[in-house]
């Protein structure tokens, strides 16, 4: 029976679907004025009384006065959407629609609903009370975001049920939207897994300290003064031999591995830690950022990333459990994990952060000599990122 049943039911709402999108249905109010209506007209054909006719043909007058005025209104509105600009979990996100007429004749009581992802805040809808001809409104959505992500929404659905509210009428509009979510980033003072990334990495950042101070030694060329050059530069016996001020050029120090963070997301995580993880990585890039460093980010499918914009997309989209594409750098690296099996696959110098796993067995920990900090779920993030290492 209930084979018999389902059936019969999808048809008559893909048939009241269909009819709102192309035609338009009754509302409650409508239902209840053609009941009355049919009565009216009933009893007329029953009693031959004229007044019942005129007033079954008012109220049959007002219904279809109602259903042809809520299929004109939305012919014609155009919907345009501005670009949506990135934030940061945690933030509204603006969401911005035009809706125009360019019609002679005004459109009257719509509601615009904006069809957006459940894993946002799902569908937002305002009313417009007027749009005049030749004219467009703008209309300003707000939405929080609590997750990180890269959404992607089409569908903006117009309805009406002007003048009286007898029957309405549902016009989609297809207007893409994209809205990228990115991880939040934690303001952090100090790193450890970032200050201590192996030995050529110090030694590097105490030649930059040497080298901004130096005031001999480390001479490549000498030049003529300009505007603007560290007095300090200044080369006074060679100044007094030509007549001008000369200014050392200094030899450019290089050398030190890059910083890399590693996201090491072809392992299982758990949702929570994984999102965790991609927060810590986001917020050690800024860090390393702010000190200057040379800072690159690592996933298992992509590779190796570079520039900070392009950063915060890829973790704003990366997903774990993906198919490792490429190889683990060779240089020390900060790896990021819930697989403590995979510290067997890094290079001498490298720090780790490693989440907790179903798997709890450190045996692999005591001839592993790498530093690094285990995730404790009852401290928080930032105070994790700060202390000292294992």
């Amino acid at each position: 029976m209930n084979r018999q049943i389902f059936p019969h039911n999808n048809f008559i709402v893909s048939f009241i679907h269909w009819l709102e999108n192309r035609w338009a249905i009754p509302a409650y109010s409508g239902w209840v004025l053609i009941g009355i209506a049919l009565s009216f007209f009933g009893a007329a054909t029953n009693t031959m009384a004229g007044w019942l006719y005129v007033l079954s043909g008012i109220l049959l007058s007002l219904l279809g006065v109602n259903f042809f005025i809520s299929i004109k209104t939305l012919k014609q509105l155009q919907v345009k959407r501005l670009p949506i600009q990135p934030i940061s979990a945690g933030d509204e996100l603006t969401i911005e629609l035009i809706i125009t007429n360019p019609t002679k004749k005004i459109k009257n009581l719509i509601e615009v609903i904006d069809e957006i992802p459940l894993q946002l805040s799902g569908k937002i809808t305002n009313t417009i009370e007027t749009i005049l001809p030749k004219n467009q409104l703008k209309i300003v959505s707000y939405t929080h975001t609590k997750k990180r992500g890269i959404y992607h929404w089409e569908n903006v659905m117009l309805k009406t049920a002007a003048p009286f509210g007898l029957f309405y009428s549902i016009r989609q509009r297809q207007v893409e939207a994209k809205a990228v979510v990115y991880p939040q980033v934690l303001p952090l003072q100090t790193c450890p897994l970032i200050d201590n990334i192996g030995i050529k990495e110090a030694k590097q950042r105490q030649s930059d300290k040497l080298y901004q101070n130096a005031t001999e030694g480390v001479t490549k060329t000498l030049r003529q003064y300009r505007y603007g050059d560290a007095i300090r530069l200044i080369h006074w016996r060679s100044s007094a031999r030509f007549g001008d001020l000369q200014v050392r050029e200094l030899e450019t120090i290089t050398g030190g591995e890059e910083i890399i963070i590693c996201l090491h997301n072809s392992c299982i995580w758990e949702d929570k830690y994984f999102e965790e993880a991609v927060i810590v990585a986001a917020s050690m890039f800024f860090y390393a950022s702010r000190q200057q460093l040379e800072v690159k980010l690592w996933t298992a499918d992509l590779g190796i990333i570079h520039g900070s914009q392009v950063m915060l997309e890829t973790l704003a989209g990366v997903n774990y459990g993906v198919t490792m594409t490429e190889e683990i750098p060779s240089s020390p690296v900060i790896w990021l994990s819930q697989d403590i099996n995979s510290l067997l696959l890094l290079s001498h110098g490298s720090r780790w952060m490693l989440f907790p796993s179903l798997a709890k067995n450190q045996d692999n920990l005591q001839d592993n000599l790498l530093k690094g900090i285990f995730y404790n779920q009852e401290i928080s993030l930032q105070s994790q990122l700060q202390k000292p290492l294992h």
